[in-house]
């Protein structure tokens, strides 16, 4: 297996595993996410639901808040894995938290039975709100 296919590979790996401790009683559509670093290190997130549905976490956000809290901020892929029959790319609102930090993120989608797509963030959200950068960012 060449190197880029095993960082893939567990990238994905990353992302089932984080779909198994999704909670989503309210949708049943339970979602696991794997944020990869520039340097490599792996952070997941899973979806995580809540009767006041405003309160709902999704798994990529809950990923990057976590990465980011811990000083981490630069990232080159995130991955997706859903129970879906098709691949599921991020919702609106977690394309925008993406592009906060990672606007040329490549993001990667997989079902458990093995299908899979690939976008860049670009591709998804290809009019992201920024602030003005003579404003500065807040």
């Amino acid at each position: 297996m060449k190197r880029g296919s095993e960082k893939g590979a567990s990238l994905r790996e990353a992302a089932l595993g984080a779909l198994e401790n999704a909670h989503a009683p309210y949708s049943n559509f339970r979602v696991g996410a794997a944020l990869r670093t520039r340097d490599g290190q792996l952070i997941t997130g899973s979806n995580v639901e809540n009767s006041a549905f405003g309160l709902a976490i999704c798994a990529e956000t809950l990923a990057m808040a976590y990465a980011v809290s811990q000083g981490l901020t630069e990232f080159d892929e995130i991955a997706i894995a859903t129970d879906d029959t098709e691949p599921t790319p991020p919702c609106g609102a977690c394309r925008q938290v993406l592009n906060e930090f990672a606007p040329n993120i490549k993001i990667s989608s997989y079902t458990r039975d093995g299908k899979e797509a690939v976008w860049t963030l670009d591709e998804l959200l290809p009019h992201a709100f920024v602030l003005n950068p003579s404003r500065g960012r807040i």
